[in-house]
């Protein structure tokens, strides 16, 4: 799934690419991508891109008066192409759910596609983003100006809840996922199952700096990148997310993880958790 570094790093290769073009075209092709009715979609034909914005994971492309506002999901992807293929897509079963065309004169655009059966890409034409309900809900963005250690710490305080989830959860804060939550503890030094509002002051300092170090580290890597060369580089900069078995970055002791029905987290047990592994349902039925 893109998280915040990838998400800014499309804001910032669609600024460059797409703004100060007009749409020529906005084609849905799965029936499923477009959350909205009104306005319609061809509202944004001929108009100006003027901005690109980000809040949380979503896109915010500013077109005209108003707002694509896009959500990739957990399997959608943005391919830019510098030039479309000349026949409009079909209706079918393959990963393309809407193409957006500009008028440059080589007939550059990008392709919206998701892989797998579950569909969850989400594209709303919006007079305001706040309009789109997943961004009316947003918590405060990780590395705004204005985000402290004290606003960390207000967000943890009624947060009985393991820090993992609180990680995650969008309405807490904004643009980070699975994949860096994980990131962020294993540099924190924390357990994914430790309760956020039993931190004391120091913890929460350490975490708000593993935090915004960790995000920030993965937005310069992906800075500057070409909007197809963004998945390599988040795999190939991440220390124990997707690593389970391999040798710790930090100790050399061995990735562990725990399993859910629909995701997984990896952790280091002698960095995080004392050394202690942390119970895994799925590895526990097997035992039984």
């Amino acid at each position: 799934m893109p998280e915040l570094p990838e998400v800014e790093a499309l804001r910032e290769f669609l600024t460059g690419s797409a703004v100060g073009h007009r749409v020529r075209r906005a084609m849905p092709v799965a029936f499923h991508v477009l959350k909205t009715y009104d306005p319609p979609l061809d509202a944004i034909e001929g108009q100006p891109v003027t901005a690109v914005a980000r809040h949380g994971k979503f896109l915010d492309l500013t077109i005209g008066e108003l707002h694509l506002v896009i959500h990739l999901a957990r399997a959608g992807w943005l391919r830019w192409q510098d030039t479309l293929p000349a026949t409009p897509p079909r209706p079918g079963k393959g990963p393309l759910a809407l193409r957006l065309a500009l008028d440059t004169p080589e007939g550059a655009g990008f392709d919206l596609t998701e892989a797998g059966t579950q569909k969850r890409l989400a594209v709303y034409c919006v007079r305001d983003p706040a309009d789109v309900p997943g961004v009316a809900r947003l918590g405060p963005d990780p590395l705004a100006p204005d985000f402290t250690v004290a606003a960390l710490a207000a967000l943890l305080r009624d947060e009985n809840r393991q820090l993992k989830g609180v990680l995650r959860d969008q309405s807490v804060l904004a643009g980070v996922g699975n994949a860096y939550s994980d990131e962020i503890l294993h540099a924190a030094r924390m357990s994914p199952f430790k309760m956020a509002n039993r931190l004391d002051e120091a913890e929460t300092a350490t975490l708000y700096a593993a935090l915004t170090d960790t995000l920030r580290s993965a937005v310069t890597r992906a800075s500057g990148l070409a909007a197809g060369r963004l998945k390599a580089e988040k795999k190939s900069g991440l220390r124990v997310h997707g690593r389970t078995g391999e040798p710790c970055p930090v100790c050399g002791d061995p990735i562990r993880e725990v399993s859910f029905s629909d995701s997984s987290l990896q952790y280091c047990a002698t960095c995080q958790t004392a050394g202690k592994p942390l119970a895994d349902r799925r590895l526990s039925r097997l035992l039984k």
